[in-house]
């Protein structure tokens, strides 16, 4: 009897040995799975088809905790979880007007009602009109302070979702994909903006422009000028903020510029 307790234990310590642990993905990251035969893919009760014959997943950038997603190959319903790695991302300090810190009762209001305004583009699933990597939204200069925790006048605020371009005030925003405006605004925290649906659930933003060159409803092509780098709504000085929502969640847009074939992939 002993003997057969021991070998019970035993066959379950090796699987257990055996058993992998899930992939793991950083926040406001994403993670592709591939295969012949892709039908479909979903995520926290979205359904997409897959871009280019690949499952790509983007992971928000506040997510915390293991996801589950899901994709239907040759008919079949596979599922996968993925941790969530801990937050990757430094602190950033800035000085801005006061004003921009502790808000007005009728400030409060504005920026209230702008959030409502912007969030039915995140729920937007149509069929894409891009393809992977996207175009930089400048000809020069690198990106930076994606995911940031920001300090604004020595008090924490929401952490920074999109990349920081540093550039001379004119400097032409470039689209980076195909797309139709679908937004031109002038908001508080995000000054004169211009935001681009590309289809495949895939929203681009960019932000403090001090000219807007497009309309709402034009199409676009990719390398199309936009506007102008300014330093509109709560900004330190003249600089593009670019940023992704993708399937409504927010994206290091690095990613999408790289190789496909270098965003971690499920097995």
């Amino acid at each position: 009897m002993r003997r057969l307790v021991f070998l019970v234990f035993l066959a379950f310590a090796v699987v257990g040995m055996a058993a992998d642990p899930p992939p793991e993905v950083r926040p406001g990251g994403v993670l592709r799975w591939g295969g012949s035969g892709t039908e479909l893919c979903s995520h926290a009760g979205r359904l997409w088809a897959p871009l280019d014959g690949v499952c790509y997943f983007p992971v928000d950038l506040e997510a915390t905790r293991e996801v589950v997603v899901e994709r239907r190959r040759d008919g079949k319903t596979e599922t996968a979880a993925v941790r969530v790695g801990p937050y990757p991302y430094p602190e950033q300090h800035l000085q801005v007007e006061e004003r921009m810190v502790h808000l007005s009762p009728e400030d409060e209001a504005r920026a209230a009602r702008e959030r409502q305004q912007l969030a039915p583009l995140w729920e937007r699933e149509s069929p894409p009109r891009f393809s992977l990597p996207l175009r930089p939204p400048l000809e020069r200069g690198e990106g930076g302070n994606f995911g940031s925790r920001r300090v604004f006048n020595g008090e924490p605020r929401s952490p920074h979702t999109g990349l920081d371009y540093r550039a001379a005030a004119g400097t032409p925003v470039l689209a980076v994909a195909p797309g139709r405006v679908v937004l031109v605004a002038d908001h508080f925290f995000s000054g004169r903006s211009v935001f681009v649906d590309h289809g495949g659930g895939l929203v681009s933003m960019s932000f403090h422009l001090r000219a807007v060159r497009v309309e709402e409803g034009q199409a676009v092509s990719a390398g199309q000028v936009l506007g102008e780098v300014g330093s509109t709504g709560r900004a330190t000085g003249p600089h593009l903020h670019f940023g992704l929502r993708w399937h409504g969640a927010r994206v290091d847009p690095e990613v999408l510029f790289g190789e496909p074939r270098a965003i971690p992939e499920l097995p």
